[in-house]
C-alpha cells in the first residue's frame, strides 16, 4: 500500500476514533504531499514513496524546531503538541538504519567514490543518500561521512 492510500485509511481511522491530533497531523501531510507532487509533476501528479519519504523528514524537521522554539519560549504545552505529532509522522517511516549499517555504507561509499578529504564530501553524500533511500536523516549521514574524512 503507497503512503497515500495508508494517509487516507489513516484519516478515517482517526475520524472514527476522535484523535484530533492524528487526524490534524495526517490531513496536513496528505496537503504537504499534494503540494510537493503538484510541484514536482504538476497538478495530476502524484508522488513515489521515496520522493513522499523526503517530505515526511522535512514535516518532522519543521516540528523537531518547532519544539525547540517552544522550549526556549517555555510552552511546554504546545512543545507537547508538536512531540505528539512528530509521532504521528514517524509511523510513515521506513525503519531506521543501526549505526552500523550506517557506518558500513558510509565506509562503501567513500572506497567507491575513491574520497580522501572533505572536499570529496558532496559526492560521498550524494551516493549515500541515494542508498540510504530515506531510512536515515541528513544530519546523521553528514557527521558520520565528516567523521571518516576529517
Amino acid at each position: 500500500m503507497s503512503i497515500t492510500a495508508q494517509l487516507t485509511e489513516d484519516i478515517k481511522t482517526a475520524m472514527k476514533a476522535k484523535d484530533t491530533v492524528a487526524l490534524n497531523t495526517v490531513r496536513s501531510l496528505k496537503s504537504a504531499l499534494k503540494y510537493a507532487a503538484i510541484e514536482k509533476h504538476g497538478a495530476d501528479g502524484e508522488l513515489d514513496d521515496t520522493d513522499s519519504i523526503v517530505v515526511i523528514r522535512r514535516e518532522i524537521k519543521k516540528r523537531q524546531d518547532s519544539v525547540s522554539q517552544y522550549e526556549a519560549a517555555q510552552r511546554s504545552e504546545l512543545a507537547e503538541v508538536e512531540k505528539a505529532e512528530i509521532a504521528v509522522l514517524e509511523k510513515y517511516l521506513p525503519a531506521a538504519m543501526s549505526q552500523t549499517e550506517v557506518e558500513k555504507l558510509v565506509t562503501d561509499a567513500i572506497v567507491e567514490t575513491g574520497a580522501t578529504s572533505k572536499k570529496d564530501m558532496g559526492k560521498v553524500m550524494k551516493l549515500v543518500q541515494e542508498r540510504s533511500a530515506g531510512r536515515v536523516d541528513g544530519k546523521t549521514l553528514s557527521a558520520e561521512v565528516n567523521k571518516r574524512l576529517s
